[in-house]
């Protein structure tokens, strides 16, 4: 399979929850070492630049998903009726494998402006490598390519983030004699209430439409409360998110949680809070977005594209992409490369 060789060898490394972490990260800096590349850090992240002033930086995520068992060889690339399946194909892994074609093929002594690389850990679940380059000030180029897997399609917009998890505390009693209790369970649904009304009224017919869902959404993913079916719940926990359309709208959510937080006493903890961003692009006649959350959302300064390969299979059983979308990428990565760095 020498063709997707790169691909091939990053797909045997099992880097859920960042296992095999540091064997990928030397795979890659053994890689762009050969073709000219300077190691800028290493960490769990990994940073490579070549040239001088670099105008362009790519960014990917080496960790991927866990799989369940119908998925069968995850860490073996497979090839069945024009596909590429494996685990981590779609998200990442064929992104990352894309940048390092396409950066093989390029004469960087002829280019004007140099690039950089960015292998990033922990994607999946808490950013903890976007994290750690944003907090040691990283100083990220003019332009940003994410591999995401986006079916070839260049997306410049992705919606921001406004994640709560929010506590009530109420009086416990036993449930024949409900006066002498406080329920923490009936003040958390009330709180959803008030605040559903509030988000139909005020959030989801403030529209954005640049974007497929063209509004601010809202979610109560968790409800937890009670200890027992015949006492009444001293506490309840409850998670609500919002992908978030407009900027204003993180302001306006907020207070009005903090109004209901004083009203129903509740303790409040922010666990996210990202805007989000559209992104013009001179030599893009429009903008396309993800409703989905990237890395690209937590850097601030630099004109992003997401691009990356398809059809967009990530989490699912059997994660696949076609080798024409590959090929593509790979073509297209390298015009963005000239296109930026000339």
């Amino acid at each position: 399979m020498k063709e997707f060789k790169i691909l091939e060898d990053l797909v045997k490394f099992n880097t859920i929850k960042d296992k095999s972490n540091k064997e990928i990260i030397n795979y890659i800096e053994r890689y762009l070492t050969k073709l000219g590349f300077k190691t800028e850090s290493k960490t769990k992240n990994l940073v490579m630049s070549i040239g001088e002033n670099p105008k362009l930086g790519f960014l990917g995520h080496t960790d991927t998903v866990e799989y369940i068992e119908e998925f069968k060889n995850p860490f073996e690339l497979t090839i069945k009726d024009g596909d590429l399946y494996g685990l981590g194909v779609c998200d990442m892994k064929g992104g990352i494998s894309a940048m390092l074609d396409a950066v093989s093929t390029i004469d960087f002594s002829k280019l004007n402006n140099g690039m950089k690389l960015y292998f990033t850990y922990d994607e999946e679940i808490g950013f903890g490598g976007i994290y750690e380059l944003t907090k040691n000030n990283e100083k990220f180029p003019e332009f940003m390519i994410f591999g995401e897997p986006t079916h070839n399609e260049l997306l410049t917009g992705g919606k921001g983030l406004l994640e709560y998890e929010i506590y009530f505390k109420g009086i416990k009693a036993h449930s024949s004699n409900p006066d002498k209790g406080i329920s923490a369970n009936l003040n958390a649904v009330n709180f959803i209430y008030e605040l559903n009304e509030f988000y139909n009224i005020n959030i989801k017919n403030d529209k954005e439409n640049a974007y497929e869902i063209p509004y601010t959404t809202m979610n109560v993913g968790i409800i937890k409360g009670g200890s027992a079916k015949n006492s009444i719940p001293a506490n309840c926990e409850i998670s609500i998110d919002f992908r978030i359309a407009k900027k204003k709208h993180i302001e306006i959510i907020k207070s009005k949680i903090e109004e209901l937080a004083q009203k129903y006493k509740a303790n409040i903890n922010i666990i996210e809070e990202i805007d989000p961003f559209l992104d013009k692009i001179d030599f893009l006649s429009e903008i396309k977005t993800a409703n989905y959350m990237t890395e690209a959302s937590h850097i601030k300064g630099s004109k992003r594209i997401i691009l990356g390969t398809g059809p967009i299979t990530a989490h699912e059983v059997n994660e696949h992409i076609s080798i024409d979308s590959y090929k593509k990428l790979i073509k297209q990565y390298q015009e963005l490369i000239y296109k930026i760095c000339n």
